[in-house]
């Protein structure tokens, strides 16, 4: 599925997370001070992962779990809380560090192995659950599409995302973002429409025996996400 604009994606993306913004993103998935609107987005995002974990069975023992995008670990964590044994990948490795050091001092029921490269990796095996909480919010309709239909063919049960729901004021915020200088801003979302989703995901014939749904929106000031769900 490695398509040129992925990829082109891809590379933004790590060199951001990885050398960009590290620290920020440090700082704000911990318990440190920030800023009101920091802080909206902290929530917001904790917000999300309680609805993704909803979305789980809540006795997730012996269940292996993708975390796509796992950032600095949180998400792995509470799973891994719940018995998942999680395999949790990020393109940054400064923050999948920052994560390996935050679970050592954890006690867990589950296990949760870090590593560093691309979440659509085959060589990763098989899982019963994917999760890739903000992890697509920056791809194309067509890429989405592209990425759950690799997904999909090695998941036993439900592929959790999150996607920028195309909404006027959003796609206002998307084009207000791209008058910054490039150095400033952090690459681009792409706001999509469910309809939109739908309709690339119909041209993926591996997914006939799937359907998509909405899980929930959350909104938190700048944060702003949609869970969705492709379940058998």
């Amino acid at each position: 599925m490695a398509t040129t604009t992925y990829l082109e994606k891809r590379g933004e993306l790590e060199e951001y997370f990885d050398r960009t913004a590290s620290d920020a993103w440090a700082k704000l998935t911990s318990d440190a001070p920030v800023s009101r609107i920091r802080a909206t987005v902290r929530a917001g995002r904790d917000e999300m992962r309680e609805t993704l974990l909803g979305g789980l069975p809540k006795d997730l023992t012996d269940r292996r779990i993708l975390d796509a995008g796992c950032g600095a670990g949180q998400f792995a964590i509470e799973a891994a809380r719940r018995g998942a044994n999680v395999v949790a990948i990020d393109l940054s490795p400064t923050l999948t560090d920052l994560a390996r050091e935050r679970v050592a001092q954890l006690q867990l029921d589950g296990t949760i192995d870090f590593r560093v490269g691309d979440m659509f990796d085959p060589s990763l095996g098989e899982f019963d659950h994917v999760v890739a909480m903000d992890s697509v919010i920056h791809y194309s309709a067509a890429d989405i599409a592209g990425i759950l239909d690799g997904f999909a063919s090695r998941t036993r049960h439900s592929v959790l995302f999150t996607i920028a729901p195309r909404t006027p004021a959003l796609s206002a915020m998307h084009v207000m973002g791209r008058l910054f200088p490039r150095s400033d801003r952090a690459p681009a979302i792409q706001p999509v429409s469910e309809k939109g989703l739908q309709r690339h995901l119909d041209q993926q014939t591996d997914l006939t025996d799937w359907s998509l749904s909405v899980l929930r929106r959350v909104k938190s000031g700048f944060y702003f996400s949609q869970a969705m769900e492709l379940a058998k």
